[in-house]
């Protein structure tokens, strides 16, 4: 290519993937691979689906397109309501998002806490670790063996095959993924039941003495979890979990006294009960002696954040996200996301919507809640715009630069700036000024590849917490007590536990959007019937799909299925402020 000019990928994954683009081609794009964690390959999504999609070109004003000043003129009266709620999205990940908060701490607005994503299992891994670092991927390749828990790789997180290549592959999934079918040991465990599978497997590695003791002294709390493993696991079948005590033993051999990686999903911890999940692997992991050691540790989505100083970070009212009261607000700005599609417990969700008095919808797709919107304001993609964008999966820091001019939209920053001087507001900095700030505090490997300022080739290798001198916190006789009040009893009724998994064709609800339920041909039901799925929050209609890789007590929706979230609880996790979108049974009908 001439005049190639490198960008990276802002759509919310693991990968974060390096991009070589000219201009001159553009929508033609092909991956870096040179950079350290991509091969050069790009995923279909930023291939092709972003550039197939329509995008919104005109603002409009209940309904009717208008200029850009008449929109942003709209949007600075909206804000002079007493009650105003910035929600946003996570479909881009450039920092420069987060630069609307500002005008929102002045303007005394109100924001949003916790998350629709991996809130839960990082609360959890706090209480542990006392921080949650990322695990580099050159450390995963290190690796003799590699449990992939919960988390589909081929579809979230495909860059990482390279690096689990000749691995022995251990798989612990309630469905049969591609992965799975390829592993070594697949444990197809109930929904909600990987808290028991991770305790029973520490108290079986505790008892029969496969354990790490030299890294065990680095902990505090072991005796009482031993003692409260012990009880538990005596309450506790292996049945209700959907596996069998030999194939917990089989497992135990093949991670005892090796360089293992837990590879976790974000899906085993979409419950009530998903903070306690993360802290129950992270101890099992800790029995191991997986932290601080080569080719060993936990990679879950880690804190992306840690080690810069945030200039968008302001001290304001928060709501939380994943269960937000929007109807309390007069004005609510959309930045970024599609809350009426992608947000559980949809009935709600759209009925208070709809009675926000000015509802302002900023992003680049028509979706649900752009139609909902009185006021719709274009955006600006990440092709058009300079950015960073960091990696909740990885130590790498990309610059985002733009690929062509576009009079299509307005970016977070040139928003902020209208806002600001309509409002008379004073302080805000120049563009390149906050770029700089987040430039500055990166460190710079070989090739001028930026990375995280904490980057550790090894995390916790000299201790655990921000200060690296802490023990590992296992969990203690609360935990359990807890867990047990909130998950109780499990119950043999005719209902499904309901899945919704990440698609390969979109980015939640961005892109290809599906129509399917999944089920076991033991169902009973038919292949391409119309059904009616119902929950105590709402009710759609799918059609029906069979597969021997669903468990026969599941349903699988993907979450980019309309009408998946008139299904889900309007819930929070017991800690983190996170979505609980699997917290859920429903029950299938013929139409």
């Amino acid at each position: 290519m001439s005049e190639c000019i490198k960008t990276a990928c802002g759509l919310d994954c693991y990968d974060a993937c390096s991009i070589l683009a000219d201009p001159k081609v553009f929508p033609k794009i092909k991956g870096d691979k040179m950079h350290p964690v991509g091969n050069g390959a790009l995923c279909a999504l930023l291939n092709k689906y972003m550039h197939e999609e329509a995008r919104i070109t005109k603002p409009r004003i209940d309904g009717k397109e208008v200029s850009m000043e008449e929109v942003l003129t709209a949007v600075v009266e909206a804000f002079r309501a007493d009650e105003t709620l910035l929600w946003r999205g996570s479909g881009n990940l450039g920092v420069m998002q987060d630069i609307t908060n500002l005008f929102i701490e002045k303007v005394g607005g109100t924001l949003t806490s916790g998350s629709l994503c991996d809130g839960a299992g990082d609360a959890g891994i706090c209480k542990g670790r006392g921080v949650n670092r990322t695990l580099p991927w050159e450390q995963i390749a290190k690796a003799e063996t590699i449990v992939v828990w919960g988390r589909n790789l081929t579809v979230t997180n495909a860059h990482m095959m390279p690096f689990i290549r000749d691995k022995e592959i251990i798989v612990i999934d309630p469905v049969r993924t591609e992965i799975a079918k390829q592993a070594a040991l697949h444990l197809q465990i109930n929904p909600a039941a990987d808290f028991d599978v991770a305790i029973a497997l520490s108290h079986l590695l505790l008892a029969s003495r496969r354990y790490d003791a030299a890294a065990l002294k680095k902990s505090r709390g072991l005796e009482t979890f031993f003692d409260f493993s012990t009880a538990y696991c005596a309450t506790t079948p292996t049945k209700s979990m959907g596996v069998d005590k030999e194939v917990l033993e089989r497992f135990a051999e093949m991670i005892a006294g090796k360089r293992v990686v837990f590879l976790v999903g974000a899906g085993v911890q979409k419950y009530i009960t998903g903070s306690y999940t993360l802290r129950a692997i992270d101890a099992l992991a800790a029995v191991l002696g997986l932290f601080g050691k080569k080719g060993c540790g936990v990679h879950y989505l880690g804190n992306s954040r840690l080690g810069f100083s945030d200039p968008f970070a302001v001290d304001v009212k928060r709501v939380s996200k994943a269960v937000t009261p929007f109807s309390r607000f007069k004005t609510v700005l959309i930045q970024g996301g599609n809350p009426a599609a992608s947000m559980p417990d949809t009935q709600r969700v759209v009925s208070e919507l709809s009675e926000v008095n000015h509802l302002i919808y900023f992003g680049l797709y028509e979706n649900e809640t752009s139609r909902l919107a009185k006021i719709v304001i274009p955006a600006k993609s990440f092709f058009e715009k300079n950015d960073f964008r960091l990696s909740y999966a990885h130590q790498y820091v990309e610059r985002i630069r733009p690929l062509y001019s576009s009079e299509i939209g307005i970016d977070e920053y040139l928003l902020t700036r209208y806002l600001f001087d309509a409002f008379g507001f004073k302080g805000l900095k120049s563009e390149a000024h906050y770029l700089s700030l987040w430039r500055d505090r990166c460190g710079v490997e070989k090739m001028e590849q930026l990375i995280s300022p904490v980057y550790d080739e090894i995390p916790y290798q000299k201790g655990f917490g921000i200060t690296e001198n802490e023990p590992f916190f296992f969990l203690g006789a609360e935990v359990f007590e807890r867990y047990r009040t909130l998950r109780g009893v499990g119950s043999n009724d005719k209902r499904f536990w309901l899945l919704s998994p990440k698609s390969s064709k979109s980015l939640n609800t961005q892109f290809i959007r599906d129509d399917r339920i999944r089920m076991h041909p033991a169902s009973g039901f038919v292949e391409g019937e119309e059904v009616c799925v119902s929950s105590e929050y709402g009710e759609h209609t799918f059609q029906v799909t069979l597969s021997e890789d669903i468990k026969p007590n599941c349903v699988l929706i993907s979450n980019n299925t309309v009408g998946v979230n008139f299904l889900t609880p309007s819930m929070l996790s017991d800690e983190g402020e996170n979505a609980c979108y699997q917290e859920v049974k429903v029950m299938v009908e013929r139409v």
